[in-house]
């Protein structure tokens, strides 16, 4: 018997969800990035004295983060990942659309999910090997903050917005652990659970949810079973958060300010976990907002901080817009052509 679509009398409206999403970027615009841009104006005799040569650095640091993050993207579909200038082209692909339209990481990990689907990665190892990319790397990320933090609070103090990003991070991290153990311990309950939802659902099968769990559990417990493809996910999960932090750190060196590591990995914390909130793309206002004013808190004076984090920004979050656009119209042109996946 055909199933019916069910819609939730929770559930709003296209129009009314493009609305509120429009209303609030036009909200962080107005209140956190053209004040930022404003006060930047101001600080524009500071780029005479910039160093070109630490320019150049922080841009290769940003350039290294993306290449490992791709390197962390074929280690999470192994043994079906495609070539590295083809995981590149994808990466970058979502990258660029998660940076102009809002709702988090959801819009880039369909659109790669779909790029991967085309290049032949199976079904279940692309589902995986995206929910383990995003799911690990924002964990990695808790790490690194909590550590930093606990270095910083007994130098520093603590501050109120510690506790904030700190709560996130806790919640990022049970449900990370709680779905690794949901599937791996108590799979016969999450099966159930989700045959239950599925009958629920139109266009989707109990079978299709019960096959698709059981090659995840499988695929999580060959994951933790194989301890290099574990600690190799790690290690490139890092190299990408540092790497970016990295050309964070650089650019305040440009602009004539050393920070401590440790409060830099903390200001970088802040902003990236709390820009996991998918209120804007990329967390457009919402980092920039968070980082300069805990910068500045760090010691960092206010003119450096502004143009040092407005040009990392300019790295981190621009630039990879037309140059993701440009890497999807190489994939869908067919030139050059996405090589087939050999095992």
């Amino acid at each position: 018997m055909a199933k019916k679509a069910r819609k939730s009398r929770f559930a709003l409206p296209r129009e009314i969800r493009l609305l509120l999403s429009a209303g609030v970027l036009v909200f962080v615009f107005e209140y956190f990035v053209i004040p930022q841009f404003a006060s930047a104006r101001k600080s524009l005799h500071l780029l005479s004295d910039l160093n070109p040569l630490l320019v150049i650095i922080a841009v290769l640091c940003e350039a290294g983060a993306l290449l490992a993050y791709m390197e962390l993207t074929r280690t999470v579909l192994t043994p079906h990942a495609p070539d590295r200038y083809d995981t590149l082209r994808v990466n970058l692909s979502g990258l660029a659309l998660g940076h102009v339209i809002p709702g988090g990481s959801a819009p880039a990990g369909a659109l790669q999910y779909r790029l991967f689907n085309e290049a032949g990665v199976p079904p279940a190892t692309n589902a995986f090997g995206l929910a383990v990319q995003g799911s690990g790397s924002a964990v990695v990320l808790n790490m690194m903050f909590w550590m930093a933090l606990v270095i910083s609070i007994p130098l520093n103090g603590f501050n109120p917005l510690y506790g904030f990003a700190a709560l996130a991070g806790v919640f990022l991290l049970l449900a990370f652990f709680g779905t690794i153990f949901l599937l791996i311990r108590g799979q016969r309950h999450a099966d159930s659970w989700l045959r239950n939802a599925a009958n629920r659902l139109p266009w989707v099968t109990p079978e299709q949810v019960s096959k698709l769990l059981n090659t995840v559990a499988d695929r999580i417990t060959l994951l933790f079973s194989n301890r290099r493809t574990l600690w190799a996910s790690l290690g490139w999960a890092s190299a990408n958060w540092l790497l970016d932090a990295a050309c964070l750190w650089v650019f305040l060196w440009a602009f004539g300010h050393v920070v401590s590591p440790i409060d830099l990995i903390v200001a970088y914390g802040i902003a990236n976990i709390l820009a996991v909130i998918p209120l804007t793309p990329g967390g457009l206002g919402i980092i920039e907002g968070v980082l300069i004013p805990t910068l500045v808190g760090f010691g960092v004076p206010h003119n450096p901080a502004i143009l040092a984090v407005l040009a990392y920004r300019l790295v981190n979050f621009w630039i990879p817009i037309p140059v993701g656009g440009l890497s999807y119209l190489t994939i869908k042109s067919g030139w050059p052509r996405i090589k087939p996946i050999t095992e």
